[in-house]
């Protein structure tokens, strides 16, 4: 016996025999079957609100220049990625070297009088201790001493100075990531606050939502979130690992900016791109089977349902979106209590077989 049976986003409607009629073949009754079945049943599914954002770096910035100087080489250009730390352009630095070898040298000289100076002070000690000097010498040698110390404290501040002039020639990336933007030229001169150069870092992400005021309060409350990955279905998803909700409104727009924390290095997903975000705003009870008791027919979704009859039916259903434990919702098709094959193979082989032998 044929049976036809379809429900679809609420509501009936006729569909060809062949691809999405419900079939159904009565068994005898009481007798075991080849496969496994589970009953349907309610359980509290996480409500959520799905609204687009954009994706966003966390690490992103302009690298400007430190110093005045002539670019002498450039390492990296639009789209390259760079390491961390690695050197991203040179100034020409015969400047800075010669004023570090002019400090060197200063601080050799003041490090010689101050030695000097600490040798003619332990010479008036002695003499004065015998009375053959003045109290006023020993102050002078005392002074001269201190002062040449103070003489090679300042020589080794500017020399302190120069090398970190010198350390400005040599651009470094001050994270991993991609340049996104060239700003000099080999040959350019450039002076201090110049960008250099732009780029932003794939390992941390976030993405921006702006939020309807009205639903501030449950985000905040609740605090998490899933981004729905681009082009995927709404199973595809990777949890948010922190939001912060921006504490003003947008004035014209009268919405919450949010900024959605992912998980490092995510795959395929680049700043700019538009992905959407599942907020968690509360429960609800709904219908969730295991996803592979699911069976596919072109774009159609079915279960075979085993009736206490011994009726086994191939019905439509309306699947949502995967909850946990390899879960999936049904929106339509199935009512609490009913029996599913939890072998979709199976238990259309055993169909199959049961259609056939009734024919014969």
């Amino acid at each position: 016996m044929l049976v036809g049976r379809c429900v679809f986003w609420g509501c009936r409607r006729r569909l060809s025999a062949l691809a999405v009629a419900s079939l159904s073949v009565t068994s005898a009754y009481g007798a075991e079957l080849p496969f496994a079945t589970a009953t349907v049943a309610s359980q509290d599914i996480v409500r959520e609100r799905v609204l687009d954002g954009t994706v966003e770096a966390v690490n992103q910035s302009t690298v400007s220049a430190q110093i005045s100087g002539r670019i002498a080489a450039i390492y990296y250009d639009v789209d390259d990625y760079v390491p961390k730390g690695s050197v991203i352009l040179r100034f020409r630095d015969t400047e800075q070297r010669a004023q570090v070898a002019k400090a060197e040298a200063d601080v050799r000289e003041a490090q010689a009088r101050l030695a000097e100076a600490e040798k003619t002070l332990e010479r008036v000690e002695k003499l004065h201790v015998t009375k053959l000097i003045s109290k006023a010498d020993l102050d002078r040698a005392r002074a001269n001493r201190d002062a040449s110390r103070s003489r090679l404290e300042a020589g080794e501040a500017v020399l302190a100075q120069a090398r970190e002039q010198l350390a400005y020639t040599v651009v470094r990336a001050p994270y991993a990531g991609i340049v996104t933007a060239r700003h000099v030229e080999i040959g350019e001169s450039a002076t201090p606050g110049k960008p250099l150069m732009t780029g932003f870092s794939l390992e941390q992400l976030r993405v921006r939502v702006d939020v309807p005021q009205q639903m501030v309060e449950q985000i905040r409350s609740f605090g998490k979130a899933r981004i729905i990955l681009p082009g995927g279905a709404a199973a595809e998803s990777v949890p948010a690992q922190g939001i912060t909700v921006f504490p003003y409104a947008n004035k014209e727009s009268n919405t919450f900016a949010v900024r959605v924390r992912l998980p490092d290095s995510v795959e395929h997903l680049f700043p700019g791109m538009l992905v959407k975000v599942a907020f968690e705003v509360g429960q609800r009870t709904s219908l969730a089977i295991p996803a592979k008791a699911l069976v596919y027919r072109s774009e159609v979704t079915g279960v075979y349902i085993v009736n206490a009859d011994g009726t086994v039916v191939l019905r439509q259903v309306r699947p949502g979106r995967e909850v946990d434990d390899g879960m999936i919702e049904i929106l339509a098709g199935l009512s609490e209590g009913e029996r599913i094959a939890l072998d979709p193979i199976r238990a259309g082989v055993y169909l199959k077989d049961a259609i056939s032998g009734a024919k014969q």
